[in-house]
């Protein structure tokens, strides 16, 4: 079955953000004396909304519980602050989305980062216009690693999962990709994303 569609995650996949969202975040817990270690934030809260991310810290009594929502806050603050040095426009992925979009695929961006925040990164990095869809984790109730924003994406793009590429770099969001019966593309980093990266699942000439 020819694939129709093909579905990217935003943060590590498109743009190089992890490491933006890591800073403000811990920017943001520095105000309560609280800190995420670079190895702890790969091993388990990389890929995760940051609402999730301050569950899992209230959970392990690190961060006072009813303070959330302000950690929250807080933290989008600085990530608009720091956005357009981790989303500045990259060449190669314009011309990836160009092409294929060209080819008639229909392309999808699915993150765990809010809409509000994703819309601002895909306009930050000249992505937005390439996009049939884009989902965010509140565009539905369960984020990744729960494979509903894949579910989602199918049902609203008209494709089976058997029809369509999913595009992952973290733990959180292979796991929500394999999950949905998706062809999974496993990426280390955006080094990893260009035309090359599909040239023998689509057959391209390239």
């Amino acid at each position: 079955m020819p694939y129709k569609a093909i579905l990217f995650d935003l943060d590590g996949v498109l743009v190089n953000m992890p490491a933006g969202h890591y800073q403000a975040l811990n920017k943001a817990l520095g105000h309560f004396g609280v800190e995420i270690g670079e190895e702890e934030h790969q091993r388990v809260f990389n890929g995760l909304p940051t609402r999730k991310k301050i569950e899992i810290l209230e959970t392990q009594n690190r961060l006072p519980r009813g303070l959330g929502e302000l950690v929250n806050s807080i933290k989008q603050k600085y990530t608009k602050e720091i956005m357009a040095s981790y989303c500045a426009p990259e060449h190669e992925k314009i011309l990836m989305l160009h092409h294929l979009k060209n080819w008639g695929y229909k392309l999808g961006c699915c993150s765990n980062s809010v809409r509000e925040t994703l819309d601002l990164m895909l306009t930050s990095s000249n992505l937005l216009g390439y996009f049939d869809l884009v989902l965010g984790n509140d565009d539905v109730k369960n984020p990744k690693p729960d494979p509903e924003i894949y579910l989602e994406a199918f049902k609203r793009l008209s494709v089976s999962p058997e029809e369509s590429v999913i595009v992952e770099d973290a733990p959180h969001g292979i796991a929500a990709a394999i999950a949905s019966g998706a062809r999974v593309l496993e990426v280390r980093g955006v080094e990893d994303v260009n035309l090359g990266l599909f040239k023998d699942v689509l057959n391209l000439q390239i």
